[in-house]
């Protein structure tokens, strides 16, 4: 929508956003990349797979502080764990 009118009327991202009512965020959004979604999952499986009492927010904390996954890292998410 917002980007079709950008791009014909030559009027700035913000103000096509305010007429169709989207966020700039929204406009701008990028979905991750369907191998760094299945990296993530595998990540999450493990970890649950170890800590059985962990509940979701503790896993994602876990993950994003500690380990550096979600889209922060070079891509080596995988060798920096080890759970057994």
């Amino acid at each position: 929508m917002a980007e079709t009118a950008v791009a014909r009327r030559g009027v700035s991202i913000a103000l096509a956003c305010r007429t169709f009512g989207v966020s700039e965020t929204c406009y701008r959004y990028a979905p991750k990349l369907v191998g760094e979604n299945e990296e993530i999952a595998d990540l999450l499986v493990g970890l649950t797979n170890a800590e059985r009492n962990w509940g979701f927010g503790l896993c994602f904390l876990y993950l994003r502080n500690v380990q550096g996954a979600g889209g922060t890292t070079n891509g080596s998410i995988a060798s920096t764990v080890s759970w057994s």
